[in-house]
């Protein structure tokens, strides 16, 4: 792990997916980027914006902002690793759904991933 990719005080930059919240979109699951703090959806997600954060700016760690988990992500290697401790909060708070946030899911979102996923195939 190149621990230069890495800022152990950088705060997370939201309690969601940034660019879903810009958006007035919806998530899934939720990304910290080690780096800088970004917080982005996961690729389950309709946006993919942890993804999309990646590709833009090469910080290649990312680990798990959901409640209860600490896994590591490494983009460029497409595996799990192990990481330092991050600043706190090390997930978005456990009182917020997932998908999330609360009152922007739509009812339907399970349909909206299943069709998403079978234009990806």
């Amino acid at each position: 792990m190149s621990i230069a990719q890495i800022d152990t005080a950088a705060s997370p930059s939201g309690t969601g997916c940034t660019e879903c919240d810009d958006l007035v979109g919806w998530w899934v699951h939720l990304r910290r980027c080690a780096a800088c703090g970004h917080v982005g959806c996961c690729d389950d997600s309709l946006g993919q914006h942890a993804t999309a954060h990646w590709r833009a700016t090469g910080h290649r760690y990312m680990r798990s902002f959901e409640p209860g988990e600490d896994w590591w992500w490494d983009y460029e290697t497409q595996e799990t690793v192990t990481g330092p401790d991050l600043t706190p909060p090390d997930s978005r708070p456990e009182d917020q759904p997932s998908p999330g946030p609360a009152g922007r899911v739509p009812g339907n979102w399970q349909r909206l991933l299943a069709a998403r996923a079978r234009e990806q195939r």
